[in-house]
């Protein structure tokens, strides 16, 4: 198959990733698994590199020259990201260990003060434990409730049903933006007008979102936008929470430490502007830095050009996938992302993830942090092919031929 977008010059993009000249199990590693955590181009392991050979020096507090140099590189990534996503101010954009934080911070500041006995959040069936968990933990604290919007079998998103659960009660609205299992793309927009409607917040989990289409916080309006640096091919242990002006500087602070502070006495502690005043302690510093090489990188090579790409490697493997007898495509929604979950009748997704690994492709299996949504389609988990824009056409043939041997030798 020949795609539409060859001037992303994918043998030039795939170089710049080390880990892909590499073998297992004696087979070219064909990674087939970037929606759990993406891999790292050359430029950003050298940023790092650079960063700690270099620059390394505590950020914020310190008149030398290393201490300097690393705070304008580490403010600079925030000047980066809020580019990225579009954000009004770089003070909304408050750096996190990743999505899981930025969704617990939400969850535990905005719950903390704004959330009573008797008030509604909102969820999908869809949601990552990350977007589950925090809230469960929250509403039984504050004796809140949390209310789940149903899908239907193609794994879309009912907008009549969320219409119907909203009410005067509801106070938050959590969805995904994209699912990381059934690779449905949810109308967020739709969503967040139809919140804003009736007075309610909404916090969009993009954390599959931002590697693969343009986000636009301004445009979506969204109220808190948390995504995570691994898996838009930058480090783990970093991630971003934005979040508009107001509304975070109604939160209170979600911990207590350093540089989160204005003055700080035995009797009282004055709190510091945005965005210290959500970011205590040490930062993950040369995540930051490293983040930010990761999104000058996908600029470079364009995020139009990106999810053009991804969605004809998609389409690709969704027809050869069903060709092959008794196997069951799990997630067929009109609109998707590059991610392709799937059970083969007879077998167990675990068999065939681990025959696939000894000819060399790295896919998941399991229920992928999304037990609820197994629950709703009956299942106990799934077989998932994610795939990125370094993978290729080619790598899908040698991945369908894996699997239909994997077939042979199981059933």
């Amino acid at each position: 198959m020949e795609t539409k977008t060859d001037i992303l010059n994918i043998e030039k993009i795939r170089k710049d990733f080390p880990i892909l000249s590499r073998e297992v199990n004696g087979k070219p590693l064909i990674y087939l698994d970037s929606g759990a955590s993406s891999q790292k181009p050359q430029q950003v392991i050298d940023v790092i590199s650079h960063y700690y050979e270099h620059e390394h020096s505590n950020i914020h507090r310190g008149i030398h020259t290393l201490s300097q140099e690393a705070t304008t590189a580490y403010e600079d990534s925030r000047k980066t990201v809020q580019a990225f996503i579009n954000a009004k101010h770089d003070h909304e954009v408050i750096f996190t260990a990743g999505t899981t934080e930025s969704i617990n911070l939400v969850a535990s500041s905005f719950g903390k003060k704004f959330l009573e006995k008797g008030d509604e959040i909102i969820i999908s069936t869809m949601e990552h434990h990350s977007n589950i968990v925090p809230w469960q933990m929250i509403c039984e604290e504050k004796g809140a409730i949390l209310k789940v919007v149903p899908i239907n079998d193609k794994g879309e998103f009912l907008m009549e049903e969320f219409e119907q659960l909203l009410s005067k009660k509801t106070k938050l609205v959590a969805i995904t933006h994209i699912s990381n299992t059934l690779g449905t793309i949810n109308p967020v927009k739709e969503i967040i007008v139809k919140a804003h409607q009736n007075g309610t917040l909404v916090l969009i989990d993009g954390a599959q979102a931002v590697p693969h289409k343009k986000v636009d916080v301004q445009d979506l309006d969204c109220d808190f936008y948390a995504f995570s640096g691994h898996k838009m091919f930058g480090p783990t242990g970093v991630g971003i929470l934005y979040g508009k002006e107001s509304i975070l500087n109604d939160l209170p602070p979600y911990q207590g430490g350093g540089d989160m502070i204005k003055t700080v006495t035995f009797e009282k502690t004055t709190y510091n502007c945005l965005p210290h005043k959500l970011e205590a302690g040490t930062p993950n510093i040369v995540g930051g830095i490293g983040l930010a090489a990761a999104i000058n990188y996908m600029n470079a090579i364009g995020i139009d050009k990106i999810e053009a790409y991804e969605h004809e490697l998609l389409i690709y493997a969704t027809e050869q996938i069903k060709q092959i007898e008794g196997v069951r495509i799990v997630g067929e929604a009109a609109n998707k992302a590059s991610v392709l979950s799937f059970l083969v009748e007879g077998t167990h997704p675990s068999d065939i993830g681990m025959i696939i690994d000894k000819l060399g492709i790295a896919i998941r299996t399991g229920h992928h942090c999304t037990e609820p949504l197994m629950n709703r389609f009956e299942i106990l988990g799934t077989a998932r092919a994610s795939f990125a824009f370094y993978n290729t056409i080619e790598e899908i043939d040698i991945f369908i031929t894996a699997l239909k041997k994997a077939i042979k030798m199981l059933v």
